[in-house]
């Protein structure tokens, strides 16, 4: 079973990932890793700390010549900006943040709960998603994460195939399929920003390559959707997930919405084994088992919390009403939510892909792997 966890806080010294359960014998590209720290450090509305901030990843265990052993991974992130011990106590919570609950609940300081609250915490999950995708790699299987909405307006990809999907979105500044609406899309931000306001938006992660059957329906808690949406949701700000037609799929009937299946002979050595589908509304996903399709998820970002005109709040000490406090933020981040659930995403795919075909190494999976299909050609 792949499992990890991270620490570290906003403005502490580093941020650090580990990760138990990765089988040995992958040979590590850290330059692919420090690419999707900088993206997720990227795209046009950030703050001013991406611009002191130069994420790369390092690895403490786990390896021995940049490859897995099969123990525990530690790998971290070291943050430029580390002033935790120097900053101040914030006297006024800011309304969309921890920082009331937090305080509350831990009966102590609002600096040590937004300073660990805070979403630089996914550096060091979109470390270890990147990882979990270079394992993703070695069975053909991609994630890949792009901008679907920016507030109100929406953005749709002029294309489906998926290489120059990759393309459009490494040339547009906002990490869209279409980057010829960056002006527009940075027309808008530049005015909400003049305005003191903040942006959210929606992302969505597409994987392809996938096999039948990761996941199950046997246990309500290993259902390969709900352990995605779980991920997901637990990514800061992220309110509402959903996978392929998602709540569209309440307001229509079941004529419209289920996947007809069909057989093609001629495919039965790609990962559908043969199986078709004119339409892929399940998003990929049946009974919490992969189907042979792509997965579709996406994710609705809610705007930054901390805005440059403050809302209402009250000072903790006095009770008295008062502006909430302002810390150093960005005015869109819908860039960044993009990368980080893209490897959020991957990482739960890469559990589920540990679970199905299992071994101590790469090269054990692999032999699980074809057998598997081989076996499922042959039902």
């Amino acid at each position: 079973m792949l499992r990890y966890w991270t620490a570290g806080e906003s403005h502490g010294k580093t941020m650090i990932a580990l990760i138990d359960g990765f089988p040995s014998g992958l040979e590590i590209d850290e330059e692919k890793i420090n690419v999707e720290l900088a993206r997720r450090q990227g795209g046009y509305g950030r703050g001013k700390r991406q611009q002191i901030e130069t994420d790369r990843v390092e690895f403490l265990s786990g390896t021995w010549k940049q490859t897995t052993l099969g123990s525990p991974i530690a790998m971290q992130v070291i943050n430029r900006d580390y002033k935790l011990e120097r900053l101040k106590e914030l006297p006024r919570p800011r309304p969309g943040h921890g920082d009331l609950s937090g305080s509350i609940k831990y009966l102590s300081s609002v600096r040590g709960i937004l300073e660990r609250a805070s979403a630089r915490e996914t550096a060091a999950r979109v470390a270890a998603g990147a990882l979990a995708q270079q394992l993703l790699a070695q069975f053909n299987i991609r994630a890949l994460g792009y901008v679907i909405e920016i507030g109100k307006i929406k953005i749709e990809s002029p294309t489906d195939n998926v290489q120059q999907r990759i393309e459009n979105r490494a040339t547009s500044e906002l990490y869209t399929l279409d980057p010829r609406r960056d002006d527009e899309l940075k027309s808008y931000i530049d005015q909400t920003q003049a305005d003191g306001d903040t942006l959210g938006g929606i992302v969505e992660v597409t994987v392809t390559g996938l096999p039948f059957g990761l996941g199950t329906h046997t246990q309500w808690d290993q259902k390969l959707d709900g352990r995605i949406a779980h991920a997901v949701m637990a990514v800061q700000a992220i309110k509402g997930v959903e996978i392929g037609l998602g709540f569209e799929s309440a307001r229509l009937p079941g004529s419209q919405v289920h996947d007809p299946i069909q057989f093609d002979a001629s495919q039965t050595d790609d990962n559908t084994l043969g199986y078709q589908r004119p339409s892929n509304n399940a998003g990929g996903l049946e009974a919490g088992m992969t189907n042979g399709q792509p997965l579709v998820v996406r994710a609705a970002k809610k705007p930054i919390a901390t805005l440059q005109k403050p809302l209402e709040s009250i000072d903790l000490q006095s009770k008295q009403p008062s502006t909430a406090s302002y810390e150093r933020s960005d005015v869109c981040a819908i860039s960044a939510a993009s990368v980080i659930v893209e490897n959020v995403v991957a990482m739960e795919i890469a559990k589920a892909l540990i679970d199905k075909f299992g071994g101590d190494s790469i090269a054990e999976m692999k032999a699980h792997w074809s057998t598997y299909l081989d076996l499922a050609r042959q039902k």
